[in-house]
């Protein structure tokens, strides 16, 4: 009886220990939350007025910070750029020597990325959640629910986002965000 008591507060403790290491910011910031190229989000954020733990919980929401990300659908780079929309980003920038192998390289992905984000945010009243909607599931569809819906520019909720896919995807971007910036804030 002795030695199952003894275990079984053994076993509470490495409970303990454990639910405190992975709750600590150390635990989260090397293995659940990193935020490699940091400098470079932080360069392209501030260039082009983003949030810069807005634009690492789009990063982390879309490739988990992984630079050679490709999707099914064709979606490459850090931030999961579609070819025909990587390209006419190059188009906007001037990048006359673009090609998409380019979007591996964190810097132009991340660049791209925050330029297209950023032109999504101008269109939609600079509006996170209607840029966010836009960047997962199209600009025209977030332009049809607008009108469709009678959407705002001062739109909030979420919850009323039709395609279930970019609705939890604005969830988990807005979630990873809030995380970012409590374990990297300043």
């Amino acid at each position: 009886m002795h030695s199952v008591k003894t275990l079984l507060i053994g076993l509470c403790a490495l409970l303990v220990f454990g639910q405190a290491v992975y709750s600590s910011d150390w635990f989260q910031k090397k293995f659940l939350y990193p935020f490699p190229y940091q400098a470079t989000v932080f360069l392209y954020a501030e260039k082009h007025h983003l949030d810069p733990y807005l634009v690492a919980g789009l990063i982390y929401s879309e490739s988990k910070f992984k630079a050679t990300a490709q999707s099914p659908t064709g979606a490459r780079g850090i931030m999961q750029m579609m070819p025909q929309t990587a390209n006419w980003v190059a188009e906007q920038l001037h990048e006359d020597q673009f090609r998409l192998n380019d979007l591996d390289h964190p810097e132009v992905g991340i660049r791209f990325g925050t330029w297209y984000f950023a032109s999504l945010k101008e269109e939609f009243a600079n509006n996170e959640i209607l840029a966010l909607a836009a960047y997962n599931g199209g600009r025209g569809n977030v332009r049809q629910w607008m009108s469709q819906y009678g959407w705002q520019s001062d739109f909030h909720s979420i919850e009323q986002i039709p395609f279930k896919e970019t609705r939890e995807y604005v969830g988990r971007v807005l979630a990873s965000k809030k995380r970012y910036q409590e374990l990297y804030g300043r």
